[in-house]
């Protein structure tokens, strides 16, 4: 059990915040390896992004494992929705000590987390050798290179339901409490008294000076940051949870599926047992409305979703005969 303990002003100090670089890093965890189709398809499109860009560094860093991502890769939001070069701005500017101690960290694993070490990748420690700033500064070129690359064009639709997410829950804020608006955030999460408890392998216990929240796109499962460096000022941690509250999981379509309808149209197919709209399906996927639309055009002419017009909106939904292809197609 991860207990983080809140006092009445950590409590109103605690906020949201949209950040582009975390929902970028994200991809690099390995939350995003397993859990959610839609997310899996995040990931894995981000990481063939990743090899094909030549990131070495980002992709000796990235963690296929429970293990430490760096958190200077991920800074501290400044403001409730940064901008991307905000945040690589930070990550530029990361004191060298501190990147320093977060590679020992990674090195050394972080025992009260229950998260193993590992050696550092040669190219990390031939970068860490010319200097933290020089190493802050390739990781900075190379994450803006990454988001560029796989996230770029499609951060405005990620951005607007990432958006709404907060609003949605500011106004349980609003109407219910604090207590009601941590309990509604995910089930691992429960407000106890004073203290934010998170369901965990992990044994943390904490008191903190607020709590800052992430909602995700990518993330399946809730994840916390907790600033592994001692000396000096300790950064808040950061609660990264995903932005939709768990349902019923997908049936996934078979790899035979995949290979008959392509794999983007076998997961539309797969994930419109409720409907949904064309920018509800893009800002999940990384894709853009344009692509998304034209994969439903596909499946609507062969009779495997339907369409409705509400209001301005178009909602797909699959019929049931995309239902009986998905169940009869086997693994």
């Amino acid at each position: 059990m991860i207990r983080l303990a809140v006092d009445a002003a950590g409590l109103a100090r605690s906020r949201f915040a949209v950040s582009p670089l975390h929902e970028a890093a994200g991809t690099l965890m390995p939350w995003g390896l397993r859990g959610p189709l839609s997310a899996d398809l995040w990931v894995s499109r981000a990481r063939r992004v990743l090899r094909r860009e030549d990131l070495p560094l980002l992709t000796a860093l990235a963690v296929d494992r429970a293990g430490y991502l760096p958190d200077f890769l991920t800074p501290y939001p400044r403001t409730p929705s940064p901008e991307i070069a905000d945040e690589l701005e930070q990550v530029r500017a990361t004191p060298p000590e501190r990147v320093a101690a977060e590679l020992a960290a990674l090195r050394a694993g972080r025992p009260e987390s229950g998260l193993e070490g590992r050696e550092l990748p040669d190219v990390v420690r031939t970068a860490l050798e010319r200097g933290g700033r020089y190493l802050a500064q390739r990781a900075a070129e190379e994450l803006g290179r990454y988001w560029d690359s796989a996230f770029a064009p499609h951060w405005p639709q990620a951005r607007a339901v990432l958006e709404a997410e907060v609003d949605r829950r500011a106004l349980t804020l609003a109407r219910y409490g604090a207590a009601r608006l941590f309990d509604s955030l995910h089930p691992s999460i429960r407000w106890d008294g004073g203290t934010l408890q998170l369901e965990s392998r992990f044994e943390v216990n904490l008191t903190v000076p607020m709590v800052l929240l992430i909602p995700s796109l990518v993330a399946y499962a809730v994840g916390v940051s907790v600033d592994p460096v001692r000396d000096g000022p300790r950064r808040p941690p950061a609660l990264v949870y995903p932005a939709r509250p768990p349902t019923a999981p997908e049936a996934p379509p078979s790899a035979e599926l995949a290979r008959l309808l392509g794999p983007t149209r076998a997961d539309l197919l797969a994930s419109l047992d409720r409907p949904s709209t064309t920018t509800a399906l893009a800002s999940t996927r990384f894709l853009s409305p344009a692509t998304v639309s034209y994969h439903l055009g596909v499946l609507r002419r062969a009779g495997l979703v339907s369409s409705t017009r509400a209001g301005r909106e178009v909602l797909y939904l699959r019929t049931p005969q995309g239902g009986r292809l998905l169940s009869s197609a086997p693994e």
